[in-house]
């Protein structure tokens, strides 16, 4: 009696990270699909953020011990914090940019909203980038790990940033000039998110290793459904509802190389 017992015990922090990432799904099916306000938008925004959030942290510590999902929030949070105030205040490395009162509280002059974005997106494109270089050589996976997992991150926000730039959250100074049918974002944008996903995927990787329960816990799926939600789903809301082609192209095309990867790599098992 005590096996079937222990296994439905196990399996229930396993389940922890799913019930908010569906319910982020299905809060961001309804982002684009809203049409009574802005206020409306804000708060689905928010719910969005605080969902993603609580998947990253949930399935560090359900995956990898306690120790690990309190480093994750700790580092990204604070990684997060640096980047953009210095941002803020020099223009480096992003560019030149304001937000609004619309994302409430700061710290820093950073919105408490920003840090928890980077916790959404950042613990999932470690775990895509963990995947993505599994077949590398040893003494090469963290450099080739930290390098992917950046460029994920950053690639994430080619897409989510026009979106938020049209809702209102912050604007550029200098928006060209921009990626091709993206005339709201520069470059510079881009080039920022390569350099601070670079610092923050290393410092991910170096607490992993030094904290994390090895084998895994549980499978990686509930972080890997958020970020392919928030890239292809958000794609798909921005061609067909938000009016922002060049967003939906770009997240298709980047996620193109991800997925014949990831087909590559099932069939070889």
């Amino acid at each position: 009696m005590s096996g079937p017992v222990a296994v439905r015990a196990d399996s229930r922090p396993a389940a922890l990270p799913w019930v908010p990432a569906v319910l982020l799904v299905l809060t961001a099916i309804a982002y684009p699909l809203t049409e009574d306000g802005a206020a409306v938008r804000d708060v689905i925004s928010w719910t969005i953020v605080l969902l993603g959030s609580t998947v990253s942290v949930a399935h560090a510590a359900v995956s990898r011990g306690a120790r690990t999902g309190a480093g994750v929030l700790l580092v990204t949070a604070a990684t997060a914090v640096v980047f953009e105030s210095v941002g803020l205040a020099t223009g480096f490395p992003y560019g030149e940019y304001t937000y609004s009162d619309d994302l409430g509280p700061t710290l820093l002059g950073v919105p408490f909203l920003v840090p928890l974005a980077w916790l959404m997106m950042a613990w999932p494109s470690w775990l895509l980038a963990r995947r993505l270089t599994g077949g590398v050589r040893p003494g090469r996976q963290r450099v080739a790990r930290v390098a992917v997992a950046a460029a994920v991150f950053a690639a994430w926000d080619v897409v989510l940033d026009p979106q938020l730039v049209q809702a209102g959250y912050w604007t550029w100074a200098h928006p060209q000039p921009s990626l091709p049918g993206i005339d709201t974002v520069p470059l510079t944008n881009l080039a920022g998110w390569l350099l601070a996903g670079l610092v923050l995927m290393t410092l991910l990787d170096v607490l992993v290793e030094r904290t994390a329960v090895e084998p895994p816990r549980t499978g990686d799926g509930a972080p890997l459904l958020v970020l392919a939600w928030m890239t292809l789903g958000g794609a798909l809301a921005h061609a067909g509802w938000l009016g922002l082609p060049g967003s939906a192209a770009w997240g298709v095309l980047l996620a193109v190389p991800v997925l014949v990867a990831l087909a590559v790599q099932a069939r070889r098992r």
